[in-house]
């Protein structure tokens, strides 16, 4: 099997990824994904989230190891395993970030990658309903992925961004324009009632092209490699965690490109000799690139959250277990494209500026929703709850990935390393403390009576901190462990061309240099838009004494 390109991974930046490089009928490119089929009801309905992320049909469930900052729990990290990646099981929330976050990625040696230089990526892949149809500065109006406003009012979420600018907290209409800086409605990838994927956004509607070949259930074992230029992978046919079939290879004229995520690209690499070399040659990879940072800078947001328990019945807790309630919701769906069902992982929410904040930016960023409940899937409690949570924006530890041995089924071995330095200690106590003072303002003070989590007990900083180390846990945005950079460590440079071979890209968030301020899924995104344009523009170069 010879193609032009192949692609290791169909989620948000390799769905991209097949689509732009496919556009060209004379360029072949072959997907491998190792999950199946998205075409089932609870991965297209929006809240079906709740149904998905943790189920390992859709989902592979990774692990991290115990730790001092999770109180010696392991951490449970979902990621998707079906066409769409974790785009195809997130909460939804479409948020880019601040446009500090993008510059300080080219401050660091990602040159091109500035918030200038990759607005016109995320105006270019998005469809935003806000912009009526035409471009604006920051909004894009023509792109395949569906950014839609909220569409479900809750009168208590409004109270409590009200109850944000009774403590200096001013309201935001647009997270994605100006600044993060606010509270607001959060806007989420939805096209017309339905869950916008990028698998649904950008793989649907060129399945049907004959130089595109999607191979699903193949799970990638290694890069294989003609002296230091890649050449294609190695797969064998998987369901489920499991290899049921011979491995098989396929060959790339052009080039590799792994956007298998922030855990299995830095995990392919390794098992292929890109790492370094002392761990692989623990376990007998043969060294192709002694690569130290291949694996490490792993980060993610760290959230805590606190649970109150509303004076009336006028939860989402309640709601769900009222069928008249139930069918109402089904019919707001259904007809108009609104309401709970139409929810991602938060409704309301935005940035803010704790003591610790720095340079004028927000620091935190938080995220409410009027039900409660331990984790997604599980049911919501049955009291009447209401649920705001945060995470620091900028966390400064920093977790490792590495092989446990040469089996690509089984998971690596990940060190988060939560709240290991100071300041994000710090932070988590300041979470909490933002969050409790918003709940005591006058416009939501009067509407609960108990605090459930952490519960008045908890007051001072040691009980808090206590509190954020047993109850804390993943926002599910992991990135960074193929570092960008201009550096000889980075493991990619600013085209994302994996140092020290020939024809290997990663395109996907392991090359994020620093995690974003917010959620995670737009910069994905744009990586993989912007990521496409550079292999096209390496390819047109190499074309064009063909062309002439």
């Amino acid at each position: 099997m010879q193609y032009d390109y192949v692609i290791v991974g169909a989620g948000s930046a390799g769905c991209i990824l097949a689509n732009r490089l496919s556009a060209d009928p004379r360029t072949s490119v072959l997907l491998i994904e190792a999950g199946g089929s998205d075409r089932h009801f609870w991965v297209q309905l929006p809240v079906g989230y709740f149904r998905t992320i943790y189920n390992t049909r859709y989902s592979r469930l990774f692990e991290t190891e115990p730790s001092d900052g999770t109180a010696g729990r392991s951490i449970v990290w979902p990621r998707g395993r079906v066409l769409g990646g974790s785009s195809s099981i997130n909460g939804l929330i479409y948020i880019r970030g601040q446009h500090e976050d993008f510059d300080d990625w080219s401050k660091s040696g990602a040159s091109g990658w500035g918030y200038r230089d990759v607005l016109p990526y995320f105006k270019k892949l998005e469809s935003y309903e806000g912009a009526n149809g035409v471009d604006t500065e920051y909004r894009g109006a023509h792109g395949e992925m569906g950014v839609s406003d909220l569409r479900n009012e809750h009168p208590y979420c409004d109270a409590w961004i009200e109850a944000g600018g009774q403590i200096g907290i001013p309201r935001n209409t647009d997270f994605n324009a100006e600044t993060t800086h606010g509270l607001g409605r959060y806007q989420l990838s939805i096209r017309d009632g339905w869950r916008c994927s990028a698998a649904r956004a950008f793989l649907w509607p060129v399945r049907a092209r004959p130089n595109l070949v999607v191979q699903s259930r193949a799970q990638v074992t290694r890069v294989l490699f003609e002296g230091t230029r890649a050449i294609g992978v190695e797969w064998v046919p998987a369901d489920e965690g499991r290899a049921v079939g011979a491995p098989q290879r396929a060959i790339a004229a052009r080039e590799v490109i792994l956007a298998a995520g922030v855990l299995q690209s830095p995990q392919i690499l390794q098992l292929s000799g890109i790492g370094p070399a002392r761990l692989l040659e623990r376990h007998g990879v043969p060294v192709l690139v002694d690569a130290p940072q291949v694996g490490e800078n792993l980060q993610d947001h760290y959230q805590c959250r606190m649970v109150v328990r509303l004076k009336k019945k006028l939860s989402l807790n309640n709601d769900v277990r009222n069928p008249l309630k139930l069918a109402s919701m089904g019919l707001q769906w259904l007809l108009q494209n609104r309401g709970p069902l139409t929810v991602g992982a938060g409704q309301v929410g935005g940035g803010a500026m704790t003591a610790l904040a720095r340079n004028g930016r927000p620091d935190i960023q938080f995220n409410t929703m009027p039900l409660s409940v331990d984790k997604p899937g599980d049911f919501l409690h049955k009291y009447a709850g209401f649920t705001a949570s945060a995470w620091q924006c900028h966390p400064e530890s920093r977790g490792t990935l590495a092989i446990r041995s040469t089996d690509p089924f089984d998971q690596p071995r990940i060190e988060a390393n939560y709240l290991a330095e100071q300041r994000d200690r710090d932070s988590a106590v300041a979470i909490l403390r933002a969050i409790r003072e918003i709940f005591a303002q006058p416009a939501f003070r009067d509407l609960w009576d108990v605090e459930i989590m952490p519960g008045p007990q908890a007051d001072s900083d040691a009980d808090l901190l206590d509190f954020a180390r047993n109850k804390g846990g993943t926002c599910f945005h992991q990135v960074g462990t193929c570092r960008m950079g201009n550096d000889v460590s980075a493991v990619v440079d600013p085209e994302l061309r994996v140092r020290g071979v020939e024809n290997l890209r990663v395109i996907d968030a392991s090359v994020m240099p620093a995690v974003t301020s917010a959620n995670t899924n737009a910069a994905s995104l744009m990586i993989g838009e912007k990521g496409a344009a550079l292999v096209l523009g390496a390819a047109n170069v190499s074309l064009k004494p063909q062309d002439g």
